[in-house]
């Protein structure tokens, strides 16, 4: 079957990317179709079912550049797997609402698991975003805290993480205690500075809208109208977690991003892991697990992320079994005794 599709209304070259990256993310996506583009016109063929399939993705791509987005390879994925499972409204809004743009650059969630993290933001006051490296976890919510503060529905935004060192040790780091503390921050540092106007975001830390501090500051605070984000989640003791979820104050929510499985803390119990067992459940707070299918990142971090699951199953199961062993030759020796 062949089908052609006219990209009009577009800047074909701009929509086609660099050496027509998207015609490889497509044939990516739907192995058993060929695509060619000539001019303003882009030719499918294939088998009949797959090329109808290709075409509804090409349409919701062509419909989104049209309104003023570029498209991504995770997009990409994710729009043929709507369509495939029958869900052609939900490509349409994953792709048509942005949460910001910045600098002509859309914000938006790019998989069905970002989006559903990113609707639990707008409709619950506690989220909790679970998920391994590259799934946008700390990036989406710090759009959502921006989109927050420039609707005025909150007056400040407060950005924390617990400063623990990941496996290497820093030893002495001279200057002032702001100084100290700065490695430990710079990643909100450079979100921040990556979602808003450079020009207006020193203003904006230097009034306090925007406050960038280590969790210990924390303490002793009600935090009221505000917006805050307690990143790397996972290297909070259980009393550090209690501690700042009970510094919401009103008119406040709060997002609280981690990655369960790289826990930096040297012996003490994750609080992550600990609230997830205890707060499940509770109106008002939102769990959302982002898994591998959400990475955005080079698609060989989502094969690195399976690697390691994979092993740690492995290395479970063989110390499971090894204890089971061992109980059974104590039992063994007991008997005979």
């Amino acid at each position: 079957m062949q089908r052609t599709v006219l990209l009009s209304g577009v800047d074909v070259g701009a929509f086609l990317g660099h050496r027509d990256r998207l015609i490889t993310e497509l044939e990516g996506a739907h192995p058993g179709v060929e695509f060619h583009a000539r001019d303003e016109v882009l030719t499918l063929r294939g088998p009949a079912r797959d090329v109808l399939a290709a075409e509804s993705v090409v349409q919701e791509l062509l419909q989104h550049a049209k309104q003023g987005g570029g498209v991504s390879r995770n997009e990409v994925r994710e729009v043929t797997r709507m369509i495939q499972e029958g869900d052609g409204a939900g490509a349409s809004r994953m792709l048509s609402e942005p949460i910001l743009t910045v600098r002509g650059n859309s914000v938006r969630p790019q998989t069905a698991g970002q989006r559903a993290y990113v609707d639990a933001i707008d409709a619950n006051t506690i989220v909790f975003g679970i998920g391994p490296a590259g799934t946008g976890k700390t990036y989406l919510a710090m759009a959502k805290a921006v989109q927050a503060l420039q609707r005025r529905e909150v007056a400040k935004i407060i950005l924390t993480r617990p400063a623990v060192e990941a496996g290497e040790r820093l030893g002495y780091l001279p200057g002032s205690l702001e100084d100290k503390i700065d490695p430990y921050l710079r990643p909100l540092f450079d979100a921040v500075g990556s979602m808003m106007d450079p020009d207006v975001v020193p203003k904006l830390l230097a009034n306090g809208t925007i406050e960038v501090a280590p969790l210990a500051y924390m303490r002793g605070r009600t935090l009221n109208e505000s917006f805050v984000i307690l990143d790397e989640a996972q290297n909070t003791t259980p009393e550090q977690m209690k501690m700042f979820l009970t510094r919401l104050g009103y008119g406040s929510k709060m997002v609280v991003t981690g990655d369960i499985t790289q826990v930096d803390l040297p012996q003490a119990a994750s609080g992550l892991r600990v609230v997830n067992r205890i707060l499940r459940g509770v109106e008002d707070i939102h769990f959302a697990d982002l898994t591998a299918d959400d990475i955005v990142r080079h698609s060989l971090v989502g094969r690195i992320v399976d690697a390691y699951a994979e092993y740690d199953e492995r290395a479970h199961a063989g110390a499971h079994e090894a204890r089971g062993g061992a109980e059974q030759r104590n039992a063994a020796q007991g008997s005979e005794a």
